[in-house]
Order: structure tokens, then sequence, then C-alpha cells
């Protein structure tokens, strides 16, 4: 392998949502730009400041907007305040929220939404010139663009270098500080060592832990992405950081097998849930996020499914609206509807899928401070990988990016930064590429596919063992303290043999780092599920051991440290209500 070490200001690790926005926000400043199409978006006096993002993808189509959206679900509608949007956030995750998170975004919302509009960004609009809503925080867009858009601003902003198709694996952290990252060239064969004054994180959320809803060739139509690995939170957990609400997991309810979103058919046209009877159940059990799925799954294992959006008897207008609107971000059910039933000839079949630990819906991630500082001195965290501030969408990313950017120049520009300087050896350099030749030079079996498979074996049984002890499908997402106790068993047996995989091509180990990636997320998942003794949000931490909700000594944050090779769970107390700032004492 080539080696080639690089030196820059600022490392942003992901080329998603709020990857992009971050550098777009300190680009555009250094430039000495204040015009109209910067305001709000700049940092002052970042002229000079050198910008790398890398992403393993491409930034034109990556992250969680690679196929478009036709939304922006966080959006202060007129009449309505940010302090509305916190309470929301608040009331769906029962309280387990960093209000200083939330504040710090909601406040932003419209802000980052105008910026996207002047970028080239399309925003429906009524007769009257305003935007058309949907529900009290939404705004419809047609964004089948939105992250080429996104990514044609990183490319015209001065002083950004962009490395497509390199995948980071890894921190370079020195007595808890960040001085960089390594990565691998997974096109030119080229391992790189990063040094930097201040890193980003923005890796978005974890995917593909436990059995999805379509097995074999189709296992990766799922909810999230399924190149989303938890990279972020596995080199953090690995370094240390301390991590948050990991056991607050996510189960979209989705259209049955296409998995297409279902907040366009409950909002847009106001399909009710109804189960097989015909009966509206939603009502029954509540309607915040886990609440709509646990209703779901109750419904059915109590004999009243299939259960159902119902869209009988919607107006042919809403009809279109729908068929174009599914076009825009889901469009194999668009295709399902035609090929079969229209949504007002034949109600809509939901389920929920499996979880996810993603921050921008639900509360997991990183525990940051207010300026999304991590832990990890020089190390921010934006999007979906930063814990606390749950229903954060598309606007909460691009508002964390910006807060992140804004952060870390100003941590690069302090007087103990400056005079850091990197501390990557050469030593740690050798070491990581001699585990990616040991990969390279392993003997599997006896063609290229049965080596390949192994990789895929390995994470079926991972994601079997989480299904079916961790709280997954197979079980209705309930879990006890000795299925979870067999679930670590199981992870851990798993990744003592990961060592013994073989890759052909730095494409193949990038599968590997990705495996075992899952691997480490997988047991803080099962950490933090097992420290809450209570059930409080249905089906996301379905605990049939504590089938109830304790206020008095879990209305608090359940954190979590990685220290000698173990996992410590920290119970934090709630910040103060109505908290505007939150700082890490190191």
């Amino acid at each position: 392998m080539k080696i080639e070490r690089l030196k820059t200001d600022l490392l942003i690790i992901g080329g998603g949502t709020a990857g992009c926005y971050a550098a777009i926000t300190v680009a555009s400043n250094a430039a000495g730009k204040n015009t109209a199409e910067n305001k709000g978006a700049g940092v002052q006096d970042a002229a000079g400041l050198k910008i790398l993002v890398v992403e393993k993808a491409n930034i034109k189509r990556s992250g969680c907007l690679a196929a478009g959206v036709n939304a922006l679900n966080a959006y202060i509608t007129e009449g309505r305040t940010p302090r509305d949007y916190v309470e929301y956030a608040k009331k769906d995750a029962d309280g387990i929220v960093r209000e200083d998170l939330l504040y710090s975004i909601s406040e932003k919302f419209n802000e980052v939404t105008a910026h996207l509009e002047r970028l080239g960004l399309v925003i429906l609009k009524d007769k009257d010139g305003k935007y058309v809503t949907r529900g009290n925080r939404n705004i419809k867009i047609n964004g089948e663009n939105i992250k080429p858009i996104l990514a044609a601003a990183v490319a015209k902003a001065p002083n950004v270098q962009v490395l497509n198709h390199v995948n980071i694996f890894d921190f370079s952290v020195h007595d808890n500080r960040i001085d960089g990252a390594f990565g691998f060239g997974i096109e030119n064969d080229t391992f790189y060592a990063i040094e930097a004054r201040a890193v980003i994180i923005a890796t978005g959320g974890a995917a593909g832990l436990y059995r999805p809803n379509n097995p074999g060739f189709s296992r990766h139509k799922m909810w999230y992405p399924p190149f989303n690995t938890g990279a972020g939170y596995a080199m953090g957990i690995r370094h240390g950081a301390e991590m948050t609400t990991f056991e607050m997991r996510f189960i979209a309810l989705r259209c049955k097998d296409t998995i297409a979103p279902t907040g366009t058919l409950a909002q847009g046209v106001g399909a009710k849930q109804v189960n097989a009877l015909g009966e509206v159940y939603e009502t029954k059990y509540g309607i915040s996020t886990s609440e709509r799925v646990y209703g779901t799954v109750a419904e059915n294992l109590e004999g009243r499914g299939p259960c159902y959006l119902r869209t009988v008897g919607i107006t042919p207008e809403q009809e279109e609206s729908l068929l174009k609107a599914y076009l825009n971000m889901a469009p194999s059910q668009t295709i399902r509807w035609i090929e079969n039933d229209t949504p007002s000839k034949a109600n809509v079949e939901i389920e929920g899928t499996e979880p996810y630990i993603v921050g921008g819906h639900t509360a997991s991630g990183y525990w940051v401070d207010t300026k999304r500082a991590t832990t990890i001195v020089g190390l921010y965290a934006a999007g979906d990988v930063a814990g606390g501030a749950p229903q954060k969408y598309v606007t909460g990313a691009l508002a964390e990016g910006e807060i992140a950017a804004k952060s870390a120049v100003e941590y690069i520009q302090s007087k103990v930064a400056e005079h850091a300087e990197a501390t990557i050896k050469e030593g740690e350099i050798e070491n990581h590429i001699a585990e990616i030749e040991k990969f390279l030079g392993k003997q599997g079996g006896n063609t290229a596919e049965a080596r390949s498979e192994s990789v895929e074996r390995l994470e079926e049984e991972m994601q079997a063992a989480m299904d079916a002890y961790a709280g997954g499908i197979k079980t209705g997402y309930r879990y006890s303290e000795n299925q979870l106790a067999v679930a670590l068993k199981e992870i851990e047996k798993i990744e003592a043999r990961v060592g013994d995989l073989h890759a052909d091509d730095l494409q193949e180990v990038m599968y590997i780092y990705e495996l075992k990636e899952r691997l480490t997320v997988c047991k803080s998942v099962i950490a933090h599920l097992a420290a809450r003794h209570e059930t409080r949000w249905h089906s996301f931490a379905e605990n049939t051991d504590y089938p109830e909700k304790d206020n008095e000594r879990f209305r608090k944050y359940v954190n979590s440290r990685l220290e000698n090779g173990k996992i410590k769970i920290i119970l934090r107390e709630l910040t103060t209500e109505g908290q505007r700032n939150y700082e890490h004492h190191h």
C-alpha cells in the first residue's frame, strides 16, 4: 500500500448532510463573502483554514439524503416557536432529551432552510408565496436533488478538499485529545494518516445490527442506509468517549415489504392506523413515535392483524399527490401501487422495522456539550452521530453541522489548540497497515465468492443473535436480562472470529471493518438495554423484567464509557429544565 500523510486544520469525517454543511459553514466566511447567500452560515475569521472532508462513498449521493426526501420534517411553521418544537421532541422521548441541544437547533431550522433554498432547493409554495406545510412542523419540498445541491456547494467552497472513496476506520487520540484519523482509499490502494487540529465526526448512525424485515438479496431494503455501520460510534467507543442513550433504539413504522415511509400517509392525507377489523387503534396506544409501533405489534400479537393505514376513500387529488411524493423518496412504493391496487382502492399494510441506533430520530450518540464537543478534546459531533437531541431530521443535522463547525474553528483558534502539535507516530501507521495486510494475506475458501461470504456469514449470525436475544422483530422487540446476557456472549464469540477473515482487496477489507464497527456498537447497545431497569419507550426498549416506567430512578440519561476493556455505565441527572447551555468539565 502507498502511504500518504496529510495535514489539515479541520477534518470532517463523513460527507452526508451534517458534514457537507459543516464544510460550507467554515468556508463561506473564509472567502470573506458576507453576501445574503452566506448570511447565517459562516464563521468569523476563518480565512486561511484548510478543511478536509473524507467520505467512504461520494458526497454527491451519500448519507441519508442520497435518494432524496419530499419534506423537511423540522421547521417552525407560522404561529409556532422553537419552544413548541422542544416540547414536542421532549414529549415524544418522554423527557429523556437535552433541552439545550434541542433549543440550539430549533432556533436555526428556518435559517438553514432559507439557505438551502438559496442554494437551489425547490420548496413548494402556495398562491400567496408561503411554504406549503404538512402538519405543524413540516414543509413540502421537491427534494430528489437535495444531496447533489449540498455537494455542489461544497465543491465551490474555498479551502475545502474532498476525499471520496476513503474509509476512515480509526481516530488518532493521545491523552484524550484527538489529532487526526486513519483510513484507506478503496480505489487507489493508499493508506492515509491524516493530522488535524480539530475533527468533526458526522458519519451517521448504525443500521444492520439486527436481522431486517427482508432476507437475502433484499436485506438492504431497510429504513436507514445500510452503509451506515456505526463507524463514528465505534471509533469513539474504542477511544473512551462518553456515549448516551443507546437503549432508545429507533424502530420505524413502514409500508410492508417496500419499507417506504408512512409519515406522508399519516400527515399528508390523514390516514389512521386500523387493524384487520377496521378498528382505529392508534388512539388506544398513543401516537408518539414508539407508541405507533407498539400498537401495531400489540394488535398483531393479539390476533387483530394485519394492520394498515386507512387510505381507501381518499380523493383523486390526494392519491395523485401520494404517487408523486413517493417517487421522491421511495419509488418502489409508487411502482407497487401502480402494479397492484392504488391507495384509494386498498389500505396500505404497515409493519415495524428492525431497530436502529440513530441520533436524529432518537437520542442515541455521543454525549456532547452545547457546542457539540464530545468528551474527547478536539472532537465534535454533528447529525445522527450526536446524541441528546431527537427529532432533528434534515434541518437539525444542518444546524448541528453549523454549530459544530463554528465550535471547531473557535477551538482551533484558541491558544491551547494553536500550539498543539500532531502526534501521529510512524509505529501507529505501521500497526494499522499490518492489520490490513493481515486480512489481505489470509487464505480463505476455494473461491473468491466463498471467501467474501465469510463476512456475510458472521454478519448474519450477529443479526440473528441480536434479533433473538436483544429485542428484535422475532420477539416483538421484547428482551430480558437473561436474553441480553446470551446476546453479549454470542456477539463476543463472533467478534473473536473476525481476525480469521480474508479479503481479496480493500473493498472487502472495508466490509471487515464495517462488521467490526457493528459488533462494537452491538455490545454498547446490549449494555445500555441492560442498564435501564424500566420500560419507558414501548417497543424501542421493551424490558420484560421491568415492564413499568420508573421515574424515580430512571428519569435520567443512561451513558457509558469504555474503561479497561469494559463498558462502564454512567447515570446522569437530566439537565435543568429550560437550561440553554451545558459544558463538559474534563
